[in-house]
């Protein structure tokens, strides 16, 4: 995982496809919030990026999710959320894969927890768990930009 916010991006250390995708003019905060809320894809772009509400949870009615083929840049817009990740892979042959490549994880390691307040991000590669949309204090609806990157976009 990796942790930054879009107004100091040289401080994430991000991969070069990451990066890229992230300083493009139209994913600064200003551009990402002024959007429209649905599924956007730049044209010529193997990634997608969802933008729109959600609601934030107690931790414990949030469920704990990896990918195999997608990497995850979630971007706070506007609200808070804290996000729990695992430091290793929590993968079981029975998970459930709720949709294509999203598994929901039966174990639920998460020593690592991510505050995300307007114009920070997270960055869940492939295997990584994570909980996200967990409410800091009381629910909230949040909004957020959320990048789906194809692993072999990372693997160049």
């Amino acid at each position: 995982m990796i942790i930054g916010h879009l107004n100091a991006l040289p401080l994430a250390g991000l991969p070069t496809a990451l990066l890229s995708i992230l300083t493009r003019a139209d994913c600064t905060l200003a551009a990402l919030a002024a959007r429209d809320d649905g599924r956007w894809l730049p044209e010529g772009c193997a990634w997608f990026c969802h933008i729109g509400p959600a609601q934030t949870q107690p931790q414990t009615q949030r469920h704990t999710e990896y990918h195999h083929q997608w990497a995850d840049i979630q971007v706070m817009l506007a609200g808070s959320e804290m996000i729990n990740a695992g430091v290793q892979s929590l993968a079981q042959p029975q998970d459930e894969e709720r949709k294509p490549d999203l598994f929901i994880a039966t174990g639920a390691a998460l020593p690592v927890s991510i505050k995300l307040t307007p114009g920070a991000f997270a960055v869940f590669l492939p295997g990584e768990p994570h909980q996200a949309l967990c409410a800091l204090d009381d629910s909230m609806t949040v909004r957020k930009a959320v990048f789906k990157v194809p692993r072999a976009l990372l693997e160049v």
